[in-house]
């Protein structure tokens, strides 16, 4: 398929919550295939379709040794998490260059429509479970850097502006 430009930060519609997906068909898949080539390309473990700019609550996510496991995810949400933490660096293609340590819930069960537009339930645990969290965060209108404290969400994106 292709791999699409990501939307620079503070591009607005970072900070807009996607659409729902009522049905999946052709177009959901093409633009999963895009989503997938475009995580490949930076290389990423996930990718929400706001990123590159299809306001649509679809999510993909491959955070496997060998890639090409990835799980595409329409209208994702998380129904049950971990109280156990577990702290990992996050990073966006849509703020190149800068990353924060987060610590999310180690392991999350997840709801979503799936490829044959059934709604499946999956656990997800360690760098899958942090990166299904973060992709549901984009669909929602967050970063992973609005988790930080003010003061060091603040210096981030400071730093980043002055890298831009």
């Amino acid at each position: 398929m292709a791999v699409r430009p990501c939307l620079p930060w503070p591009d607005k519609r970072l900070r807009s919550v996607a659409t729902p997906v009522e049905v999946i068909d052709d177009e959901v898949r093409a633009i999963w295939a895009d989503m997938i080539d475009t995580m490949e390309a930076m290389p990423g473990v996930g990718l929400a379709a706001v990123q590159i700019g299809v306001m649509r609550a679809l999510a993909v996510v491959d955070a496997s040794e060998s890639r090409g496991k990835a799980v595409r995810m329409a209208n994702p949400k998380a129904l049950h998490a971990s109280v156990q933490l577990r702290p990992h660096a996050e990073a966006s293609p849509n703020l190149p260059g800068q990353s924060a340590l987060i610590a999310r819930p180690r392991a999350v069960t997840v709801e979503f429509l799936n490829e044959a537009g059934e709604i499946e339930e999956r656990d997800f645990v360690g760098l899958w479970a942090t990166s299904v969290q973060h992709q549901i965060d984009h669909l929602a209108g967050r970063m992973y850097f609005d988790r930080l404290s003010k003061v060091k969400r603040d210096m981030l994106l400071r730093k980043a502006r002055k890298q831009g």
